[in-house]
């Protein structure tokens, strides 16, 4: 559709349009006149439509406002007076994208789908939400999603809840965020990004009522607003509706809302704090040092990008010289780079993990010397080569998983319009990468070493060491403080907080009425596709290998992954098969050195990863099926390339040097100890499944138990390396075997046989044997387990098999799941519970799980589990309601798959013998569920928790306190 510069458009002025190909839109941006809301639009001909509003909203203090006012204004508004139409979106819609973030200095309101009806409601309720919300008429909201005094009796202590209170509670358990936030705080003590927009615990409770409503009269106004709108839509349309609806009703006023830049260091800054351990956990190699630098404005596009590849060429690659340089240094277990780059001023860092406070001057010296070394004899053109080709890849490709490319866009262009600048900068990269490449016969990145790093003094030198029970001091100050709070106040300001207590969890438990939900606008059952989408796969042999074609459009990229059957690897050696995923790409192989061979696969391909994966036969726990996976992406012109890395990687890598194994157990271990509390919820599932289920006792190897497993090799390694060598090497011999692989190509049908070509040479480099397949015997016992940390919150997890109990899998679970997630669990375990969420998972293998993350509760919440089956016997909705939660399931069925997504979910229903026609029935009885065929799950879910099947990963001092609760209670930090 042609639109005039300049022209006047439902009140919008457009004032610029370009034509943007890296992405393939045409970028329109407006102005609206009456309210100065600012409108960027890119027009494409992508079905998955992205609207989003925006908010800029630098935070004053770590009181958590921004982030509390993110998750308020979702609390119900003018149109839709329900408490939480966010969830009823959720529970009915057919969004592919559904969510609000709040950043250091914006909080985004995004959401997406492929559906023109649905994707009207949802900007709809979220543009009443943000403009009209029902926190100037809730004194309950803040309390709610931010924090309150609980006390339930006179007589109990007092105690903090609220959902963001716990959720950030959560987010501090683990050191790294603690690293993140006091990195922020050293290089910018003037601006907002020196504070916490999510909210520091020890000061959300300082939010006032008046505060938090201020903030939001200040900054939730169209004047300070970026709305954002992607796809194949009717812009006119579009454009009607936002300003009828809302905007016409804003005048335009001046938001003081600019983000003030720290001035530059006269001096580099150096700072030290502490984080909590368990008083079990030994305190050695437990320090994280930190380095880092400010570069510049974010509105520096061709900065931004140099050092997003600057940083990866230092720091990531394993032919990376700084990384290196410091692992050879022996300062700490393992290095992290981070470029921080969604703020005004872009970030640059250099972690240490697994180190000691009296590492600190080793590791300026080492940092200092290796840039200048840099700087001085230049870096390495194949390095750059390699980096900037494998950047390039990634930007062509635009594969952003499960997030649509609209919010990844959306998210860019806020790198720079968030600023005053053009909303474009980062959305086209081609001058910039022309510009890059002169470093492949220039000193570019020398310069920038030089000039950003070594002769920047604005920077700041962070250590974040350990202190045995610090979370238990600061847990005892705050009961103090709240006694002695308590203890000032009156019987009747006491009784004051009981029927403000009582008040709010009246309100939690009062169901909103008919009225209020049916004015949710909600699509009906005849509004969803009936038929399933068809995968399709085409069965080929390629040389006796079974090979799964799936001729897609993927803009001449092959993606090719190799399922090696793992049936032959004896039990014992299990744990090796989980490090040889780990570590194949990072050492040497008979042709390369590991940095070299680093360097070939960025310069050739898009990327070669090795996983391990457990799949369960259809619906059979008990028959699993174990592959080893490798993962390869490149362009078609490179597969020859692709498959000859792969192939000297399986059959030539070299795991005898223990230099090198030493160094990448250590960062296995390091990263375990990093993110072990963050994947609490995975961790805790899988523990709870494995007391019954032969699939999750296989899984069990590469979790806790792997965690265990190389935590053990790191310790006693001088004396293991040789059996370490030998084992990888046995194990490598099992699996890379022509008779246990199965080959899955996503590429043009055309480009199938170039594939084919590549393939007949990689053939040769395997095995062929014909060994029996290894039995497993895995213990089978109810182990209920305590699994304490330093955290601060819980994982709280339930589990049970329905098939061993005498039930079936019909499709109305899924719609359970549903029900569950974003109605029963929602309401007991996050808003009256205060966790930040919980969820339900029924699959088809019979295997499901209850379960909460960020939860300041234990055994309260395994009642809330125990009671859901009379939930579900009283369970009485309406029609409309139960149409809500179908159309809720289909969502998260139909969300848009990428090319490679698509192979690879065909080839996974391939391996399981899960047909088309199985997916349809499934469809088919999703969407003819009603209310009795989710009553009549109630039995099932009273069997399921009688199994009594329980594991919680969390605080140490909560986990004891309840320990009658559990058959075993052990720390899980090594």
């Amino acid at each position: 559709m042609d639109l005039i510069k300049g022209s006047l458009y439902h009140g919008f002025r457009l004032e610029e349009e370009e034509k943007i190909d890296e992405i393939s839109s045409l970028a329109r941006r407006f102005y609206h006149e009456k309210s100065g809301a600012r409108l960027l639009y890119l027009q494409n001909d992508d079905d998955n439509k992205v609207f989003s509003v925006t908010f800029r909203t630098p935070p004053e203090d770590s009181t958590g406002v921004a982030h509390i006012v993110e998750h308020s204004v979702l609390c119900g508004s003018r149109k839709f007076p329900m408490k939480e139409p966010f969830v009823e979106l959720v529970k009915g819609s057919l969004n592919t994208y559904l969510n609000a973030m709040t950043f250091p200095d914006k909080t985004m309101y995004p959401v997406a789908s492929r559906n023109v009806k649905d994707f009207r409601n949802l900007m709809d309720v979220y543009l009443d939400a943000v403009f009209y919300p029902n926190i100037y008429n809730s004194l309950e909201t803040l309390m709610q999603e931010g924090w309150h005094y609980e006390l339930e009796n006179p007589v109990d202590e007092i105690t903090y809840k609220g959902v963001v209170y716990n959720e950030m509670k959560g987010v501090f358990s683990s050191p790294d965020a603690i690293l993140e936030k006091k990195n922020f705080e050293s290089l910018f003590p003037d601006t907002a990004y020196g504070v916490e927009s999510g909210g520091d615990p020890e000061f959300i409770p300082e939010l006032t009522q008046e505060k938090f409503i201020d903030f939001h009269k200040k900054y939730y106004h169209p004047s300070n607003g970026y709305i954002f709108l992607y796809g194949d839509l009717d812009i006119l349309d579009n454009l009607k509706f936002l300003d009828e609806a809302y905007l016409s009703n804003f005048e335009k006023i001046d938001v003081n809302s600019q983000i003030a830049l720290q001035p530059a260091f006269k001096e580099k800054v150096e700072n030290v704090f502490e984080y909590s351990i368990a008083p079990s956990e030994n305190i050695e190699d437990k320090t994280f040092l930190s380095r880092n630098f400010v570069l510049g404005k974010a509105t520096n596009s061709e900065i931004c990008l140099a050092f997003q590849i600057l940083e990866y060429l230092l720091l990531e690659t394993p032919a990376a010289p700084l990384r290196n340089a410091l692992i050879e240094a022996e300062i700490g277990k393992d290095v992290v780079g981070t470029f921080v780059k969604s703020i005004l001023q872009p970030t640059f860092g250099i972690v240490i993990t697994g180190a000691n406070e009296n590492e600190k001057a080793k590791f300026i010296q080492v940092v200092d010397e290796e840039l200048e070394r840099l700087v001085r004899e230049g870096i390495d053109k194949e390095l750059i080569e390699a980096c900037i080709n494998i950047f390039e890849f990634t930007l062509r490709e635009a594969n952003y998983g499960t997030r649509p490319k609209g919010l990844v866009y959306n998210i860019k262009c806020m790198d720079s319009w968030l600023y005053d600048a053009s909303p474009f900068i980062h959305l086209g990269y081609e001058d910039d990468l022309v510009k890059i490449k002169a470093a492949l016969k220039t000193n570019y990145f020398e310069q920038l070493i030089e000039q950003h790093l070594l002769n920047n003094n604005h920077q700041a030198l962070v250590i974040l060491k350990p202190k045995h029970g610090l979370a238990e001091e600061k847990d005892e100050e705050l009961r103090k403080y709240l006694a002695e709070y308590k203890a000032s106040l009156s019987d009747i300001e006491i009784n004051e907080l009981v029927e403000q207590t009582q008040r709010l969890k009246t309100l939690q438990e009062t169901a909103d009425s008919p009225e209020a939900l049916a004015t949710i606008p909600l699509l009906t059952r005849q509004d969803i596709e009936v038929k399933s989408e068809e995968l399709i796969v085409v069965e080929k042999q390629e040389l006796g290998v079974p090979v799964l074609l799936h001729p897609l459009r993927t803009n001449a990229i092959a993606y090719v992954n190799m399922y090696f059957d793992t049936c032959l690897v004896p039990q014992q050696y299990l744990p090796y098969m989980y490090l040889l995923s780990e570590i194949l790409g990072k050492v040497s192989t008979k042709q390369y050195e590991y940095s070299a061979l680093s360097n070939e696969i960025n310069k050739n391909t898009g990327g070669i990863v090795f996983d391990v994966a457990v799949f369960t036969e259809n619906a059979n726990d008990s028959k699993y099926l174990p592959k080893f996976i490798i993962k390869g992406k490149s362009l078609v012109e490179k597969l020859p390339q692709l498959l000859r890395l792969t192939e000297q990687i399986i059959a030539h890598s070299r795991f005898d040097n223990s230099k090198r194994m030493k160094e990448l157990i250590q960062e296995i271990k390091s990263n375990w100890d990093m993110n072990l509390f963050r994947r609490g919820q995975q961790l805790a599932t899988n523990r709870v499944l494995s007391y019954f289920s032969p699939i999750a006792q296989y899984n069990e190897v590469g979790m806790l138990a792997f965690y265990d497993f190389v935590a053990a090799l790191e310790k006693d390694f001088a004396s293991k390396s040789e059996e370490v060598y030998k084992n990888l090497e046995t194990v490598a011999g099992f699996i890379f075997n022509k008779e246990n692989l199965l080959v899955s190509v996503t590429v043009e049908e055309e480009n199938y046989s170039e594939f084919q070509k590549a393939f007949s040479e990689f053939h040769s480099c395997l095995a062929s044997t014909t060994e029996k397949p290894a039995v497993y015997h895995f213990e089978n016992s109810h182990y209920n387990e305590g699994l304490m940390t330093s955290g601060k919150v819980q994982y709280v997890v339930k589990g049970a098999n329905f098939r061993k109990l005498g039930y079936s899998y019909h499709g109305s679970l899924k719609v359970l799941e549903t029900i569950l997630r974003y109605d029963y669990l929602w309401t007991r375990v996050r808003v009256q519970g205060g966790a930040y969420g919980g969820f339900a998972r029924l699959e088809r293998n019979g295997n499901m799980v209850l379960g909460s993350y960020r939860d300041p509760n234990l055994k309260e919440t395994l009642t809330v589990y125990d009671e859901t089956a009379n939930y579900l016997r009283n369970f009485s909705v309406d029609q409309r309601e139960m149409t809500k939660y179908v159309i809720g399931t289909m969502s998260q069925l139909d969300t848009p798959l990428t090319p490679s997504q698509k192979g690879e979910r065909a080839t996974n229903n391939y391996i399981r013998n899960i047909s088309q026609a199985m997916i349809q029935q499934e469809r088919d009885e999703i969407l003819a569920t009603g209310q009795e065929d989710i009553s009549k799950l109630a039995d099932l879910m009273e069997d399921a928790m009688k199994q009594n099947h329980l594991c919680v990963l969390g605080n140490e001092q909560k986990i004891k306190d309840n320990s009658n609760l559990f058959q075993h209670v052990t720390n899980i930090l090594k």
